[in-house]
């Protein structure tokens, strides 16, 4: 025999060097990469979800590299595997006390933890734009007076179980989505707010949306 089929199914020969197998490691950065690209408008959420799969099951560097080969050079790393389009950091800590109105809006990368410690101040965190990186983001809280408010669309849980409330009100508004809708991002809330409020909505109407008695537009891909 010239040579031997290997366990991807690929022919090689006496010699050949065999293929590096991917980590955990390589896995997770090829799915934030997909991630992004779907937030960005490069793949439908069809292509997401088959890549997604495709990546959590690959087994070589190779097999990780076939599945950002199409998207800009940016996001492939020199040694052919995906690599980051977009800074992701791991921890965002917001500190802000008797100031003006903390916003994070249009096209912001979730962290995978943000912290906020914030002393009478508004906070709005809009999801709608927002680029999604992985499946769950955890928001510790540790905020008194003041709103915290959370936007959010299609797709995006919040749970508040693990978010004491001291004299504060919560205002949940749910969306009308389809009942088989599937998870995106699921926002965990923990800690403790106190006075004030925590509202969760969708985003508001326009006059004309609420008068055709239309759902507020998301943004395309969205």
């Amino acid at each position: 025999m010239s040579g031997e089929i290997s366990p991807t199914g690929r022919h090689s020969g006496p010699g050949s060097p065999p293929e590096l197998r991917a980590s955990h490691a390589d896995r997770d950065r090829t799915v934030d990469v997909l991630r992004i690209a779907a937030g960005d408008g490069l793949l439908t959420a069809d292509e997401l979800d088959e890549r997604l799969e495709a990546a959590l099951s690959a087994r070589t560097l190779s097999e990780l590299a076939v599945l950002t080969a199409d998207l800009p050079v940016g996001s492939i790393a020199a040694d052919g595997t995906a690599a980051e389009v977009a800074e992701v950091k791991g921890v965002v800590r917001i500190e802000q006390v008797f100031s003006g109105a903390v916003e994070r809006t249009g096209r912001w990368v979730l962290p995978r933890r943000l912290e906020l410690a914030v002393t009478w101040c508004d906070v709005t965190l809009d999801l709608t734009e927002a680029v999604i990186t992985q499946d769950t983001l955890r928001i510790d809280v540790a905020m008194e007076g003041k709103s915290l408010t959370l936007i959010t669309r299609p797709g995006i849980e919040v749970d508040v179980d693990g978010l004491t409330l001291v004299h504060c009100n919560l205002r949940r508004r749910r969306m009308r989505t389809p009942p088989d809708t599937p998870t995106t991002l699921r926002v965990e809330l923990v800690g403790q707010k106190a006075h004030g409020k925590v509202v969760v909505r969708p985003p508001r109407r326009t006059v004309r949306q609420w008068l055709l008695r239309k759902p507020a537009s998301l943004p395309a891909g969205a």
